[in-house]
């Protein structure tokens, strides 16, 4: 008796899309991506004219002499995303940690000055 196994993961491929929470605290920002996988060499953080940009690669896993069945569910690929940062944060002092799959990071806030009033003299 021969089973028939719809796949649908090879009709539907799906996009590597992590999740990522972005959290605001009184003294900073913080973005944290779940990234299950993930080596710290293939992660990529920049902040670059007011935009943080998160660059991830997953990379399969090499299989050779596979025999008999087998179904891949783990998705691998890159995924970009990228967030406008408010104009009070400290950019150079933009911190990154990877710890348990989970990458954190922290992008403290600066203090913003009040806007100078500018008197109008009458001519």
């Amino acid at each position: 008796m021969n089973i028939a196994i719809r796949d649908p993961w090879k009709w539907n491929p799906v996009a590597f899309i992590p999740a990522v929470d972005v959290q605001e605290e009184k003294e900073r920002f913080v973005v944290k991506a779940d990234l299950p996988g993930v080596k710290p060499e293939d992660i990529n953080v920049t902040a670059e004219k007011g935009v943080l940009t998160l660059r991830v690669e997953r990379k399969a896993d090499k299989r050779e002499g596979a025999e008999g069945y087998e179904r891949i569910e783990r998705v691998s690929g890159t995924f970009t995303r990228r967030f406008t940062l408010p104009e009070n944060v400290q950019s150079e002092a933009i911190k990154a940690k990877f710890t348990h799959g989970v990458l954190e990071v922290t992008i403290p806030k600066q203090a913003v000055t009040p806007p100078t009033r500018v008197v109008v003299e009458a001519a």
